[in-house]
């Protein structure tokens, strides 16, 4: 069970990003983090990551988070990426093996394999050789999600993976993000397109600065409880 316990950030120790959010996992799945903008979707899974200063904890089966920092895959939001810096599709992958390298261990053959195997299954494996500045935006978020593949990552972390990218890369990676949960991971999703979200994830967090509701999607995701998040913001629903 993972379980998130009094979560509260507050910039300049006064102002509160969020308000003592609280809830628990019971087992794996996609959890979508829904909400309007500024309701600290981000900061949240920031907080949750002890990516930033904070109160409150995340803990797995009672543990806390630091026990299980190898098994944390987390993706940032693309403009926070450097897209000019040097480095070729393959290394960028193959990042995700060093969480379970010693400092001194280079990456062998089968690691490499591995890499390859990874960009296969993103349909990115022709692109191995070009610099991640030379993709396009739906082409770097595959390539985010195979380099979490190679990780094997068991808590996987995507703030806005799906923000300005072409249709089928979103396919291709919601395709491979079921396959994970039916291998057991626990994958966190800040996500801001309503009419996806019945399809998309089995539970939801919706929340605005305090938790507004959490459960499963097609018990949280109605009219009258998003309002209390979006209040009189145009809500839509399965694209109607």
């Amino acid at each position: 069970m993972l379980e998130v316990k009094q979560m509260t950030v507050s910039y300049t120790g006064k102002q509160l990003a969020i308000d003592h959010v609280s809830f628990q996992v019971d087992q794996p799945g996609i959890i979508g983090i829904i909400g309007p903008n500024g309701a600290g979707k981000s900061t949240l899974l920031k907080a949750m990551l002890n990516l930033i200063a904070h109160q409150g904890e995340m803990t797995f089966n009672q543990q806390k988070l630091k026990k299980f920092q190898k098994e944390i895959a987390y993706v940032e939001q693309k403009s926070v990426v450097d897209y000019t810096f040097p480095i070729t599709v393959a290394e960028c992958v193959s990042l995700g093996l060093y969480p379970n390298k010693k400092f001194y261990q280079r990456l062998t053959k089968k690691d490499w394999d591995k890499v390859d195997e990874a960009l296969a299954a993103v349909d990115m494996l022709a692109f191995k050789m070009n610099q991640i500045g030379e993709l396009s935006g739906g082409q770097f978020q595959r390539v985010l999600i195979a380099r979490t593949l190679v990780q094997e990552a068991k808590f996987i972390f995507l703030d806005e993976p799906f923000v300005g990218i072409d249709v089928v890369s979103e396919e291709i990676i919601m395709h491979l993000l079921h396959q994970m949960k039916q291998a057991g991971k626990y994958i966190f999703i800040v996500h801001h397109d309503l009419s996806k979200v019945a399809v998309y994830f089995d539970q939801l967090l919706l929340m605005n600065r305090e938790l507004i509701a959490f459960g499963k999607t097609n018990e949280v995701f109605k009219p009258d409880i998003l309002a209390k998040a979006f209040g009189e913001q145009l809500v839509v629903l399965g694209g109607a």
